[in-house]
């Protein structure tokens, strides 16, 4: 491929969705008299590893590169990519997926499986390394030759949709950085975007009110929508000079009486765009930027795992960590979604599950398998516990779909520092039960953990004691909801109404409070009898229709 493919751009219509891609740029650092074939050849590679049309459902294998896994003795510089961490952790020797942590006062040991945004950014780790080593050191120096920025872009405002969100606000920072216009808010932050400006030490961009106050003429960018009824009402559309995008063109999208700059990629987040326009013109976002822009993508993709994640998120977001300097990515995704759950009107339950959830694997006499864990922290949890109708089924949707044993989710009251333990089946009730003996509610679905808040401290060392012990599930315990097939616990989609794009899940039959499915699972958890104990896993795995409740 040459570069001058790459700076083609095409226009792809699909039913119901116009896509606006701008071809795939890289820009050589040099003048083009003494551009040498070999670091043509080496940005090719490093771009080739992923396809500007995927959809985000490919489930073909990554790239054949392999990352070169350091022990914990070597002395060789660590990957970096926000990939270090995971790294450090690791459990043993050629065990590439796992971590590992003391439990406790007794020494033992957890294993815990790599988080499924530390597994996908160590997938790019080196093609990122590359990338980054091909930019400027320095943010502020831009490539000898010019490649097309829209001129009619640059002193714009760029400015978000309504009940605005973090992607919002970092795309119309980063594109404000990039094309030399001003950053302006269309209504003020929550608690996620908050969370980023403060980490990244980000001055919050005026409102756009302020801005057009001072000069009504200013020409206006829109970033991360194109539909009139999330445009904030001071806007005229006779000011729109652009558009940046990923989401569909339906109902009520602007129409202009001038050729404008549109830019609509189907891409998981409006700030994947951005970074990726920064890396084609050669250009190193600064590090505020790049973890403005990093922290954006991690929330629009539900940390890389939502239904719109495509194979340039999940480079960008590599690329993003090693510019930002970021060690931990998981860290990170935990703190973010820590501030996102202060508001939790914003938040389904696809998300409340999901969102800080960690896998570990157990291997003992009366159990083997992975169990998840979610945690919530909050300082309402009523109003979390008051969504259980909707957690429970996407707690048994994600615990089938992940192949999960267990599946429990804490909800930490963090002013109170009190939680409660959803439990989504009889495993999870009877091992609770061993594990922590708290009070279970009347229907059996809530488990008082009283002052236990931490999920490194309290929660997984005793259910690490417990298993390691010898607990094995109850002989003639009765099957949960996991008796429902998969195809009938729904589908994950994105609210095309929704301005912050909420992932939910519809068509699940459990989603019914009323259907048979529920009430016989609600009779079945209220009861305190679990059985004698013993070990019926066997018979369990030969069963194909059925996971193990």
């Amino acid at each position: 491929m040459a570069v001058t493919d790459w700076l083609t751009s095409e226009i792809t219509v699909q039913p119901g969705l116009i896509i606006a891609t701008i071809g795939i740029a890289v820009a050589v650092a040099i003048s083009l008299q003494s551009s040498s074939s070999s670091s043509k050849t080496e940005i090719e590679s490093i771009m080739k590893t992923s396809s500007p049309n995927d959809t985000g459902n490919d489930t073909s294998t990554p790239s054949s590169k392999k990352v070169k896994f350091a022990d914990s003795n070597s002395t060789s510089k660590a990957p970096k990519a926000g990939a270090s961490e995971a790294l450090r952790l690791t459990m043993k020797q050629g065990d590439q997926h796992m971590k590992h942590y003391n439990a406790g006062e007794d020494g033992d040991v957890i294993a815990r499986k790599r988080t499924p945004i530390e597994e996908e950014v160590l997938k790019k780790v080196q093609n990122a390394e590359q990338i980054v080593s091909t930019l400027p050191k320095d943010h502020l120096v831009k490539h000898e030759v010019d490649l097309f920025l829209p001129e009619l872009l640059k002193d714009a405002i760029f400015v978000g949709h309504l009940v605005t969100d973090l992607d919002s606000v970092a795309g119309a920072i980063g594109a404000a950085e990039l094309y030399g216009g001003k950053a302006a808010l269309a209504s003020d932050v929550n608690s996620e975007t908050q969370f980023a400006l403060d980490q990244w030490k980000v001055d919050t961009p005026p409102r756009v009110e302020d801005v057009l106050e001072k000069d009504p003429d200013m020409d206006v960018c829109l970033v991360d929508h194109q539909q009139t009824s999330q445009m904030n009402p001071k806007i005229s559309a006779d000011q729109i000079v652009g558009v940046i995008d990923h989401h569909a063109l339906q109902s009520k999208t602007i129409v202009t009486d001038k050729p404008i700059y549109i830019d609509i990629r189907p891409w998981g987040s409006m700030s994947t765009i951005i970074a990726h326009t920064f890396l084609t013109h050669q250009r190193r976002p600064p590090v505020p930027i790049a973890g403005m822009l990093l922290c954006a993508i991690l929330s629009d993709t539900l940390n890389l795992q939502g239904p719109t994640t495509t194979e340039w998120d999940r480079l960008m977001v590599a690329v993003l960590a090693d510019i930002a300097g970021v060690k931990d990515i998981q860290f990170l995704a935990s703190q973010q979604f820590k501030a996102k759950s202060k508001e939790l009107a914003n938040l389904s339950a696809h998300a409340l599950v999901n969102g800080d959830q960690k896998t570990f694997s157990f291997e003992a006499s009366g159990f083997t398998g992975d169990i998840g864990f979610a945690v919530v922290e909050t300082t309402d949890d009523d109003a979390i516990l008051d969504k259980v109708a909707d957690l429970l089924p996407e707690m048994v949707a994600g615990k089938r779909e992940n192949n999960l044993q267990c599946l429990f989710l804490a909800v930490v009251n963090i002013v109170k520092l009190k939680s409660q333990l959803l439990l989504c089946g009889p495993t999870e009730k009877a091992l609770a039960t061993a594990a922590f003996g708290g009070e279970i509610s009347e229907d059996g679905m809530l488990m008082d953990l009283g002052k236990r808040v931490s999920r490194k401290k309290d929660y997984i060392p005793v259910i690490t004691r417990t298993i390691k012990a010898g607990w094995s599930r109850p002989k003639d315990m009765k099957r949960g909801l996991s008796t429902v097939s998969l195809d009938k616990l729904g589908t994950l989609t994105v609210d095309p109404n929704d301005p912050m794009s909420k992932v939910e899940r519809v068509g699940s039959i459990l989603q019914a409070s009323v259907s048979p499915q529920m009430k016989e699972f609600r009779e079945m958890m209220s009861t305190r009898d679990f059985g004698e104990t013993g070990d019926d896993e066997k018979k369990m795995e030969t069963d194909e229709t059925l996971v193990i409740g």
